[in-house]
């Protein structure tokens, strides 16, 4: 069918997004027509993290390369919780908490696909549109009956519950792969969706839904998945000393966002270009060749923080990102607005409020009270050297570095915000008390 991308699972394969796949080769033949797929999400939070980036980005790489999308956000397996490869039991959510994290994943999702495109338009659904009505009765005789318990305690990810000492698992969960294979069932029967992807730890869900397709509507359908993404280290992607950096600007700001993929390690820089950007396989290989030439930091970090930035946070968020970088990496943050300095402090840059009275205290007592120095020797010293900078001015030693001279009122960023420089590194914001 024209229009659609033929070489598309050959550029995920380049890029190292295809795990596995079901079909013994037959998908590439499949996907030589405008197909529709979906992907999965549950809502365990109120917003997605970059976790679910990878699978969010290659529904957009589908689409692009002609086919249908959908987003299914789980407002029934949300309810159970999924045990794939978890150590324990989830703990369950109220009905009024999970639907509430649905509408804003909803929206959350809507960033990534395009829904005026014509016959590959996207489509975001919800599953407890066919489960909140199906009696209990009605489902194990049309669902249960095709599950094989013997098959499924053999699944990696229910075994390893099973043997794991002091854990097993409940019913409840034991049954989410009946509503996961259930979700693709229907999905093909009202929209013809022929493909899942998901994550690697989705293979025994979505192999379940393949074969409950193909006893229910004896439909042929596939499945892929995609790698969870980890680091050299093995350290968890997606966390910091800070926690989860997520989706939605309230959580994660964009310079936080920013930061997160501008510290990648070269370990991951060029894997992490594959997987999160719309770079070509062949520019991402050039970059990597310019930087192995180049003496000094790469480049392919700056590269990869500005595209993750602005198809998540778009141009706004990432000029937002770029210049507070500037501003704090030069220490002329005198420009800087109300809300990128509230971002600041989103971000957990360390912050106090300033007392109302001084009385004696002297500066070098304050910042040393505040965290900056664990005595008031390395502020002294920083204070000599003119190493110490006030919303983007030197301050030193001299008579005029009294508290309440370097934190007048009149010199305040946004009329109540000080931040402060110790050294290269070191950031304090100060408030006036309102």
């Amino acid at each position: 069918m024209a229009g659609v991308d033929a070489t598309l699972l050959k550029d995920l394969d380049r890029r190292g997004l295809i795990n596995q796949a079901t079909g013994d080769g037959e998908l590439t033949q499949h996907l030589a027509e405008c197909r529709t797929l979906y992907c999965g999400f549950d809502p365990t939070a109120d917003s997605l993290h970059i976790g679910s980036l990878v699978p969010l980005l290659t529904l957009k790489r589908f689409q692009a390369a002609g086919h249908k999308p959908i987003a299914l956000v789980g407002g029934a397996t949300g309810l159970i919780g999924d045990p794939s490869f978890k150590a324990q039991e989830r703990s369950l959510n109220s009905p009024e908490v999970v639907d509430g994290w649905v509408e804003k994943l909803k929206r959350q999702v809507s960033q990534f696909i395009d829904f005026d495109c014509g016959e590959n338009s996207a489509l975001v659904v919800n599953n407890l549109d066919w489960t909140k009505d199906l009696s209990v009765l009605d489902f194990l005789r049309d669902v249960g009956k095709h599950f094989s318990v013997n098959n499924m305690v053999n699944k990696e990810s229910v075994k390893q519950r099973i043997q794991r000492e002091g854990e097993g698992i409940s019913f409840t969960e034991f049954a989410y792969i009946l509503l996961q294979s259930m979700d693709f069932s229907e999905l093909y029967r009202r929209h013809n969706c022929t493909l899942q992807i998901g994550g690697s730890d989705q293979w025994g869900n979505i192999t379940g839904g393949v074969d409950l397709t193909r006893r229910q509507h004896r439909g042929k359908v596939y499945g892929m998945t995609l790698p969870l993404v980890t680091k050299a280290d093995g350290s968890k992607f997606g966390k910091t000393e800070s926690g989860t950096i997520w989706l939605d600007a309230s959580r994660t700001s964009p310079y936080a966002f920013y930061q997160f993929w501008l510290n990648t390690a070269d370990a991951d820089v060029y894997k992490f270009l594959r997987y999160f950007t719309f770079l070509s396989v062949d520019e991402i290989e050039a970059i990597e060749d310019a930087d192995r030439e180049r003496a000094g930091r790469p480049e392919a970090q700056g590269i990869l923080a500005r595209e993750v930035t602005r198809l998540v946070h778009g141009d706004e968020g990432l000029a937002a990102a770029e210049r507070i970088s500037r501003a704090l990496f030069s220490g002329e943050i005198a420009g800087l607005s109300a809300g990128d300095l509230e971002q600041l402090r989103l971000d957990g840059l360390p912050s106090s409020s300033l007392p109302a009275e001084f009385g004696g205290q002297s500066l070098i007592n304050l910042l040393v009270e505040a965290g900056m120095a664990p005595s008031g020797k390395p502020v002294k010293d920083a204070l000599g050297r003119k190493a110490v900078l006030v919303n983007g001015e030197t301050v030193g030693l001299e008579s005029n570095a009294e508290p309440q001279s370097v934190f007048a009122p009149g010199r305040a960023l946004a009329g109540r915000f000080f931040i402060v420089r110790l050294g290269k590194k070191k950031y304090h914001m100060f408030e006036l008390a309102g």
